[in-house]
């Protein structure tokens, strides 16, 4: 579990912008989302409820790259700093948004996507860290030049904290690390699937790039927790995973670091898992200068749902019995709040173990219990909620979908099996990668929601692969659950069609790919170059040279024998959810008593719009910024606008439609005196239109 590495270099020196005044009055955006406690939140009150209607667009920056930006720009001395769709590092001046330097454009191009990036300082010594791929950089703030004492020449391997075995897997970061004094923690995003990366959480030395502490989240022999998997889990070629990819939030005067964790690999049959696998869907406490766990919570036991946390917690204050306690408190997929006392652990809402579906799948244990919080009730819609009655009032073959939706197993946590089932709150989640905005001093919380509807079914993998040419069966390995065996793709879950896509990209771009992974996909580093060669050979519908038996991948033998039958939405016949509105909502919860303040439906559907229907909400990405004096900002949502909405009521009192929707939180800030909120547009998620630019609004 843990392994402390001796470092060289004093801790004592502190960021001076994570910790300081500036910071505690919550007036800077110097760190990811607002602060370390990831709140989301801004005491700027120059734009308020009577002027908010004045906003306008202050200066826009169009990127070199177009795409997906899921950023969440940091400010720091009135510069910018924020990652374009092809992950350059781009330093604007934060008042006009003219380009002060950028960072990547020499390096490989890389197809993932980025959160943002860190910062840290110490006298004149300013830092800006960054991922691409496995490596993270330490760059000079103000010139964007690698430093040349960080690692090798200003970059280390993230992988260089992990076993030798996981050295050629699927390692990279798009979540920003977490400062805590001279130390980086560094989220990391892994393959998902047998035979994944061991998700150790590690602290790296922001001066030199020396690994300081690493925490097992699958514990090594004698480490707590082991029993709760296989033997010999750690090292084993058909699990891995169980990762923090969110983010984390840091206690700086507890020194604690708050780590939620994903779920363990391979996702949706556990059979070679078997136990309740902590630490996989945690809530870690750790001691930040060492790594020692404090406590812990588990909201998934043995997970076969991908229901990991999606989002950092939020560090607040709350009131009970007239007594203020120090909570921290996480959102999950499932549509739950957890609420905990930050020094302890302990939960300040009562959480019941209740019993759950046995599985039916040979090999697979289901956990036979699942804890739910009796307060605050959930957020979004549960698959147990759904009738006949719920099929949408606007689709045009409800008979069908009622059809359909009579044969879905509707139970929670009901286990994946060979039959259909309801997955809602969906794969992605209610809450989402954009976090939840908190009042830290008030204790209540702004989380937006999506309630889109799935459907998840297993089939066996009866598959002979050694009987299939090489590239084939590569194909049937690594990439059929999500672009499907027809190669036609699931459009409407983010999986593009691969039917033709000689005509799109070149043979180089797709090794890229396909090394690299894109958007949603992960990439397959392990691959060999027969196979990566053969497999695009196979997309390209060319002649297969390699023989069959050279499969090496068939002859491993650490397959399931069941294999998820793909991210598949359930849809009308016009690609709108099958469930009636709303799709997307936003709610205000007082996390003192544990009820909601407000409610409301958050994005309009464009294409029910064209017919004068309204009210239906959209799926969202990207997360919400509050403020102290009653203002709530939010875009995310398919539609492409950017909203403000009344903090105490949830009326909104403005809107502005952006040139492509912008999958992001934005970033509130002040230059010379004049408040700015930026945030990044890059669009083409949910199939919208791309984008490439980052906007600023201000008061004239």
């Amino acid at each position: 579990m843990l392994c402390t590495v001796l470092g060289t270099l004093l801790f004592s020196c502190r960021s001076n912008t994570e910790k300081g005044p500036a910071h505690k009055a919550y007036r800077t955006w110097s760190s990811y989302l607002g602060d370390p406690g990831r709140s989301h939140y801004s005491t700027l009150s120059q734009i308020n409820k009577d002027n908010v209607k004045d906003l306008k667009v202050a200066w826009t920056y169009e990127a070199p790259d177009w795409g997906q930006m899921q950023m969440n720009p940091l400010v720091v001395d009135s510069i910018l700093y924020g990652v374009t769709a092809a992950l350059r590092v781009v330093a604007l001046n934060a008042e006009t948004g003219k380009e002060i330097w950028q960072f990547g454009d020499s390096i490989q191009v890389w197809h993932s996507t980025s959160r943002g990036v860190s910062y840290w300082e110490a006298g004149d010594d300013k830092r800006i860290l960054c991922t691409r791929g496995p490596h993270l950089y330490a760059l000079d703030a103000l010139t964007g030049k690698p430093i040349p004492t960080f690692g090798d020449k200003g970059k280390i391997d993230l992988r260089s904290g992990m076993p030798e075995s996981a050295r050629e897997k699927f390692v990279i970061s798009n979540t920003p690390g977490s400062i805590f004094k001279n130390l980086i923690v560094m989220p990391l995003r892994l393959s998902e699937g047998a035979g994944a990366a061991p998700g150790n959480l590690m602290a790296f030395n922001v001066l030199t790039g020396a690994l300081e502490w690493v925490f097992h989240t699958i514990p090594h022999p004698g480490e707590e927790g082991y029993d709760t998997w296989e033997e010999n889990a750690y090292r084993s070629d058909e699990v891995g995973a169980a990762n923090n990819w969110a983010g984390m939030a840091v206690d700086e005067e507890l020194e604690i670091i708050y780590a939620p964790i994903g779920s363990a690999a391979p996702d949706f049959y556990g059979g070679a898992r078997k136990g309740s696998n902590l630490y996989s869907d945690c809530l870690l406490a750790l001691d930040a200068n060492t790594g020692q766990r404090l406590w812990h919570f588990q909201f998934t036991h043995h997970d076969l749902w991908d229901r990991d946390p999606p989002a950092p917690p939020n560090l607040l204050t709350v009131e009970r019995e007239g007594k203020k306690i120090a909570a921290v408190a996480q959102v999950t997929k499932q549509g739950y709040v957890y609420v905990f006392d930050r020094k302890t652990g302990e939960p300040l809402f009562d959480i019941e173990e209740v019993p759950v579906p046995a599985s039916t799948l040979k090999g697979e244990e289901a956990w036979p219990s699942q804890p739910i919080p009796v307060k605050p009730k959930p957020f979004a819609r549960q698959s147990t909620d759904i009738t006949e009655d719920n099929v949408s009032p606007y689709a045009e073959n409800p008979d069908s979908l009622r059809a359909i939706l009579r044969k879905l197993d509707k139970r929670i946590y009901a286990p994946p099996s060979l039959e259909p089932t309801l997955l809602l709150p969906g794969y992605d989640g209610a809450a989402e990668w954009g976090g939840t905005a908190a009042d830290p001093e008030e204790g209540i919380i702004y989380v937006n929601s999506n309630e889109m509807p799935w459907i998840m079914q297993m089939g066996l993998n009866d598959t002979d692969w050694e009987a299939l040419p090489l590239g084939e069966a590569t194909y049937a390995q690594y990439c059929v659950s999500c672009h499907q065996a027809d190669r036609k793709g699931l459009a409407a879950s983010g999986f593009p069609s691969l039917v033709d896509i000689e005509l799109r990209k070149s043979r180089e771009e797709i090794s890229s790919i396909i090394a690299n992974g894109k958007g949603m996909m992960t990439g397959f580093p392990q691959l060999k170059p027969k196979e990566k060669d053969a497999l695009i050979s196979f997309l390209f519908n060319q002649e297969i040279k390699h023989n069959v038996a050279e499969n090496t991948n068939a002859e491993k033998g650490y397959r399931t024998p069941y294999k998820h039958m793909g991210y598949n939405k359930f849809l009308d016949k016009n690609g709108l959810p099958a469930l009636d509105p709303p799709w997307g909502t936003m709610h205000a919860i007082d996390l003192n008593t544990g009820e909601y303040i407000w409610s409301i439906v958050l994005g309009e559907s464009p294409e029910l719009l064209e017919k004068g229907i309204k009210g239906t909400g959209t799926e969202n990405y990207g997360g919400p910024v509050v403020t102290e004096n009653g203002l709530l900002f939010i875009a995310a949502t398919r539609d492409g606008y950017f909203r403000v909405f009344d903090k105490h009521t949830g009326a909104k009192l403005w809107e502005y439609r952006l040139p492509a929707p912008a999958f992001a939180t934005p970033a509130m800030y002040e230059v010379n005196g004049k408040q700015f909120i930026a945030l990044a547009c890059g669009g083409e998620k949910l199939g919208t239109e791309k984008g490439n630019t980052i906007i600023a609004f201000a008061l004239e």
